[in-house]
């Protein structure tokens, strides 16, 4: 099989139409051109081309990180050489490597330690306790933060916790609880900090939910956008 980073380098030919057609690729045979010949030949597949033209096919053929050519099985098993490794994909789906550019070393390296990490975390009891002993260690005027990594389905109970569950361990620490991208909530001492009250309007991107007589509940939504979610914690000290 090609590395990951050939995969890649495949992929991004994988989505130009004019190298989908098995009949934009030379064959071997007919042209005795060695360097033509696949070192990879996948058969037997499911294949997405990208090409609307295109849009399947069962075989590819693979040079040097790159697709010679796409097609059906007849015709690219036909450019096999004698060097060529043939993998039989047994009707499997084939994708090309997929690298995530979207990462947060410099951050996640500069608040690490400033961050509670539910990651993996299998009850909602579990991360409470680890948050009541966060709070305890935590020195105003610091916040206590659990940012990402976590979801209430990994939990037993499938829920997330209630704003009095926060309020009721830390009456005076803030805390910030970011759920994915799409919402955080913040307990009472969070959101003294912040300023929110009655009169502050919904800032761009974002929604602070409010009780029937208008103050914030401490749950903010990220609708539109998750910009409510990034003004507020930056907040924070």
């Amino acid at each position: 099989m090609p590395t990951r980073r050939s995969f890649l380098g495949a992929a991004s030919s994988l989505a130009l139409p004019a190298l989908f057609s098995p009949a934009s690729a030379a064959d071997p045979q007919s042209t005795g051109d060695a360097s033509m010949t696949p070192d990879l030949i996948l058969h037997r597949g499911l294949i997405t081309t990208l090409d609307r033209a295109n849009p399947a096919a069962s075989a590819v053929a693979i040079k040097d990180g790159r697709f010679l050519a796409v097609g059906d099985d007849r015709t690219i098993m036909g450019l096999a050489g004698p060097g060529t490794k043939v993998v039989d994909l047994k009707g499997k789906r084939v994708l090309p490597g997929l690298n995530d550019n979207h990462t947060h070393v410099v951050r996640g390296g500069l608040n690490y330690n400033m961050e509670l990490r539910w990651d993996g975390v299998r009850s909602l009891a579990d991360a409470m306790d680890m948050l009541k002993r966060q709070v305890a260690i935590t020195p105003p005027p610091q916040w206590v933060r659990v940012v990402g990594g976590f979801t209430e389905q990994q939990f037993a109970e499938k829920r997330l916790p209630t704003i009095d569950d926060i309020n009721a361990i830390a009456p005076e620490t803030p805390v910030f609880l970011l759920h994915l991208y799409d919402r955080a909530l913040l307990n009472g001492a969070a959101l003294r900090a912040v300023g929110y009250t009655k009169d502050t309007p919904n800032p761009p991107g974002g929604e602070i939910t409010r009780d029937a007589n208008g103050n914030p509940t401490g749950l903010l939504i990220a609708k539109p956008n998750a910009g409510i979610l990034y003004s507020t914690l930056a907040k924070g000290p």
